[in-house]
C-alpha cells in the first residue's frame, strides 16, 4: 500500500470542508481532491506545509506508512 493520505481524518477533526481548504491553501478543488482520495503520486513540500498550517498539525498527522502484504 506505502504511504497513505489520511487528509480526511484531520479535516473531520478539524470540522473543515474540501472547499474550505481549497481556499485556505490555494489549491483547486480537484487537486485536493486527489490527494485526499489517495490517487496522488507526489506532493510538495509547500503543499504539504500550508496543509499543516490550515489544519494546525503535523505532517504525520496527515502522512502514513503501511507495510505492503506479501501475496
Amino acid at each position: 500500500m506505502g504511504i497513505v493520505v489520511n487528509l480526511d481524518v484531520m479535516m473531520a477533526k478539524r470540522k473543515m470542508s474540501l472547499t474550505e481548504l481549497a481556499s485556505e491553501v490555494d489549491l483547486t478543488l480537484a487537486n485536493l481532491s486527489i490527494l485526499k482520495n489517495n490517487k496522488a503520486k507526489a506532493v510538495r513540500f509547500s503543499t504539504l506545509e500550508a496543509i499543516c498550517k490550515a489544519l494546525d498539525c503535523q505532517p504525520g498527522d496527515i502522512l502514513e506508512y503501511v507495510e505492503e502484504k506479501e501475496a
